[in-house]
């Protein structure tokens, strides 16, 4: 089996620089009661993800997410599954990574308030609602994902238009789910924290809409 790996390393390190950014975000507004704000966090993590797209598209496509990887998959435009999971255990260890990096940085009293920047659920919110949140926003990024890099015609704006996805879904379901839209920005914090719970919300949700995207895109919407 080949490994592929200057694929492997570009997700690795765009998905570091995901979580990384995102979480440390959460973990920065913590560590300053609250001056970073809602909107500070979703503009770290759409400003990280454009450029760490950008970065990285021209290597490994610029998925740095499990459900983009598997949407891919799902329409046909990665073949081989020892590809797809060369790939996600590229992300998951990039956000592994990044999350053990920010147990380093921040004090434990700090970053274990937030869980690490860990998504959690809302008061209130179950994880049956949690899963058909995180599938909504996620299909909402994944269509973007193929609206915007994956189609031939699309314009060309990098990784922009997927970053103020991401951060326009965080400004509405950042608090009701923790709005992670991708199962390695979820497991990095998560491992390095050891803060599990709904795990199965971040997991199900953002392949569920990621990939019925895909396939919307690609089979009822591409001519």
């Amino acid at each position: 089996m080949r490994i592929a790996w200057k694929e492997c390393v570009a997700e690795l390190i765009g998905t570091f620089a995901l979580c990384f950014i995102g979480a440390g975000a959460i973990c920065t507004d913590a560590l300053t009661k609250g001056q970073v704000g809602l909107i500070g966090i979703a503009m770290a993590h759409g400003l990280v993800l454009s450029i760490a797209v950008s970065s990285t598209m021209a290597i490994s496509g610029g998925q740095l997410n499990p459900a983009v990887t598997l949407a891919l998959y799902a329409t046909g435009r990665i073949k081989q599954w020892e590809q797809v999971a060369q790939l996600i255990v590229s992300q998951l260890v990039g956000g592994a990574l990044a999350g053990f990096f920010l147990t380093w940085i921040f004090p434990k009293a700090v970053w274990d308030r937030v869980h690490l920047g860990t998504p959690m659920l809302g008061y209130g919110i179950t994880p049956r609602a949690g899963i058909f949140i995180e599938a909504i926003l996620s299909f909402f990024l994944i269509f973007a994902v193929f609206g915007t890099a994956v189609d031939a015609r699309a314009p060309k704006l990098g990784g922009f238009g997927i970053g103020l996805t991401i951060a326009f879904d965080i400004l509405m379901g950042g608090p009701l789910t923790g709005a992670a839209m991708n199962p390695a920005r979820w497991f990095g914090p998560a491992l390095a924290s050891g803060y599990g719970s709904n795990w199965f919300v971040y997991v199900i949700g953002p392949i569920l809409g990621g990939v019925l995207a895909g396939l919307v895109y690609d089979k009822f919407l591409r001519k």
